[in-house]
């Protein structure tokens, strides 16, 4: 395996394709993106236990939602499906952020807030997120459309070795 052609594919998408939602990506293409993802995302977490601890995990989680978000729609896409469960699966992880900044701005009320919302309507905003991201999950593990498709040609191979 090609480390170098790994890691080639990993700065294309986030610097070419940061927020490409059109097209499709193979599946190989795909997994080996998160794979340097994570092995970077270890990284940061090393180096920010380090230096600082909360703001460099945040940073790069902020900065790889978007090409996340990309990848995944141009995946599915791949398959036959729409990316529109990839959206539904961001838009929900985007509202739990926003309410539990909400929660953290009360200050001493937050415990109080943040067990009022998770047993009322938290959980099932939980629920939902759960199942989205499993179902977007599945679909980008499974075979791409051996033929073009309404989302674009067959993408190129990619084989790192």
């Amino acid at each position: 395996m090609d480390a170098n052609k790994l890691w080639q594919n990993f700065l294309d998408t986030v610097t070419n394709h940061y927020f490409d939602t059109q097209g499709r990506v193979g599946r190989a293409q795909f997994w080996y993106f998160v794979l340097v993802e994570v092995i970077v995302g270890i990284g940061v977490g090393i180096v920010s236990s380090i230096v600082f601890p909360v703001l460099l995990p945040a940073l790069f989680g902020l900065a790889m939602t978007l090409p996340n978000l990309g990848m995944s729609v141009r995946r599915m896409q791949d398959t036959g499906a729409a990316g529109t469960l990839a959206w539904a699966c961001f838009g929900l992880g985007a509202l739990w952020q926003v309410m539990q900044v909400l929660m953290w701005i009360t200050g001493p009320m937050s415990a109080i807030a943040f067990l009022a919302f998770s047993f009322t309507f938290g959980w099932l905003i939980s629920l939902a997120y759960l199942v989205l991201a499993i179902a977007v999950i599945y679909f980008c593990a499974q075979p791409g459309q051996t033929e073009a498709n309404p989302f674009g040609p067959v993408p190129p191979a990619f084989a790192p070795n």
